[in-house]
């Protein structure tokens, strides 16, 4: 990192700009968390919710000066809202703490909510290499992703990197809490008009 760029941790403000919360749910990522967040652009501030990690991961996101939240709960549904109700920035976004997804891709998909021009940011993964992302799950997500185009929403990947504004994402009521998650978001927002 540049000298001059300041990281800003949980707390911490650059003058000028908004913070958004980035929240990662994560189950045994320790290995991966310091390069997941040392690369979240300045201003994002993350919010790591463990959901039972065995490996340290806790403690790995702390010494990174990430927000802690433990939930006990297991499920990816459960420890996103529960990222959600420890946030306290407008903007969120949701990334897996695992380092398949850059964070460098956040500022895109939090500019459009920010300024108005959408509802939600969703991101679209691209495999990286082979085995990177299995066939059958690349083959299961472009069939829903077809399926919810039909129902009028427009995305094209059911991914794990979000960005939308935390009220909104509260209001929409999603009740999964494992890993159907994703789908009843994109669900829920298609019904709700979101762009």
């Amino acid at each position: 990192m540049d000298p001059g760029r300041r990281r800003v941790h949980r707390g911490l403000t650059v003058p000028g700009v908004e913070p958004v919360d980035v929240i990662l749910p994560c189950l045994d990522e320790a290995s991966a968390l310091p390069g997941v967040l040392a690369a979240l652009p300045d201003g994002y501030r993350a919010i790591v919710v463990d959901n039972g990690s065995r490996d340290g991961s806790p403690a790995v996101a702390r010494r990174c000066g990430a927000m802690v939240v433990c939930e006990p709960r297991r499920g990816y549904g459960a420890a996103v809202h529960a990222g959600l109700e420890a946030a306290t920035a407008e903007l969120v976004c949701t990334i897996d703490a695992d380092g398949s997804l850059d964070p460098a891709e956040l500022p895109q998909l939090v500019e459009p909510v920010r300024c108005g021009r959408a509802e939600l940011g969703v991101g679209r993964r691209v495999p990286s290499g082979h085995g990177a992302w299995p066939w059958h799950a690349r083959a299961g997500n472009m069939l829903i992703a077809a399926l919810l185009r039909r129902r009028g929403v427009s995305v094209h990947d059911i991914g794990a990197i979000r960005a939308a504004r935390r009220v909104d994402l509260l209001a929409l009521g999603i009740t999964d809490r494992a890993f159907g998650y994703p789908l009843e978001l994109l669900l829920r927002a298609g019904e709700a008009g979101w762009r």
